[in-house]
């Protein structure tokens, strides 16, 4: 049972589970209503394999300096729970695996999307960005918003415009979201030798980026209202939830100006409700007459 554990802990599933909300959304979008159950299901085994893959080879390569950060110690690599030829072939079988059953259970354009995520993930972000940039989780933001292509691609059998704005949404949504987490473990990231941006940069410079893509991210909300003839439902929503987040935005930036952030962690998880109460919205926005 510790071993099924490990490997489940190897998959980072909190971060599966942000994906996959995404996802669903997405897809009742792209049908204008409930789309075929069987679909979303295997869609979303589909889905949470592929994330499960990326973040396990994640885990994999970045051995070394998760047991130097407090807040990855406790990962299945660092503890001993699992050998890194043990993690290495699991992220390999349900690597395969996921590209095999979303090409099998919905079609080989969500597979093949599905395959550039993971490819994406592994080596521009982690071998190539993670330790070399302070904007690694600008770029590696992209294989995060993947899973709406994904989505939507498994719906339609194509990405249209409106899926692209939504992979927009997230990409856009990933900084602001993660910088905050960066600040709060900012001494983590210096000792583990990964420049994240609030390590090379003084907390004002991050606020203000932080800003800029909070407005950058509501702008992109906006976007999808003509190009998804969203209703007011979403519209109202969207232009409501956006003002809050840009507002939680400048909290943060009034602090760091200041010269001290005192909490980050409260625009983290208020970025999360906010991703949340938007994609919900998404997804009711069609079952609605107005």
């Amino acid at each position: 049972m510790n071993k099924v554990k490990a490997y489940v802990a190897l998959t980072k599933p909190r971060v599966i589970e942000l994906l996959l909300i995404t996802t669903v959304p997405t897809m009742i979008l792209a049908q204008q209503g409930i789309p075929n159950l069987w679909l979303v299901l295997a869609t979303l085994v589909g889905g949470a394999l592929s994330a499960g893959s990326a973040n396990a080879f994640n885990c994999y390569i970045d051995a070394d300096i998760d047991k130097i950060m407090g807040r990855t110690k406790g990962r299945p690599l660092v503890t001993g729970d699992l050998t890194k030829r043990e993690a290495l072939i699991f992220s390999w079988v349900i690597g395969v695996a996921s590209i095999l059953w979303l090409g099998i259970f919905t079609n080989w354009l969500a597979a093949s999307l599905s395959l550039a995520a993971i490819l994406f993930y592994v080596f521009v972000y982690t071998l190539l960005l993670k330790r070399r940039t302070p904007q690694n989780i600008v770029w590696g933001g992209a294989a995060g918003a993947m899973p709406v292509a994904i989505g939507w691609a498994a719906v339609t059998g194509r990405v249209d415009p409106a899926a692209w704005i939504l992979f927009l949404v997230i990409f856009l949504w990933t900084p602001p979201h993660y910088w905050p987490l960066s600040m709060r473990y900012k001494e983590d990231y210096a000792n583990a030798g990964v420049p994240m941006l609030p390590v090379v940069r003084n907390s004002t410079t991050v606020a203000i980026q932080i800003i800029l893509y909070a407005w950058a991210l509501v702008a992109s909300t906006l976007l999808l209202i003509p190009v998804a003839h969203m209703g007011w439902t979403y519209t109202i929503v969207s232009v409501v939830a956006g003002i809050w987040f840009v507002v939680e935005a400048y909290r943060l930036y009034r602090q760091g100006v200041a010269g001290e952030v005192k909490n980050p962690m409260r625009l983290f998880h208020m970025a999360n409700s906010y991703l949340t109460l938007l994609f919900v919205v998404i997804a009711i926005d069609p079952l609605l007459p107005f």
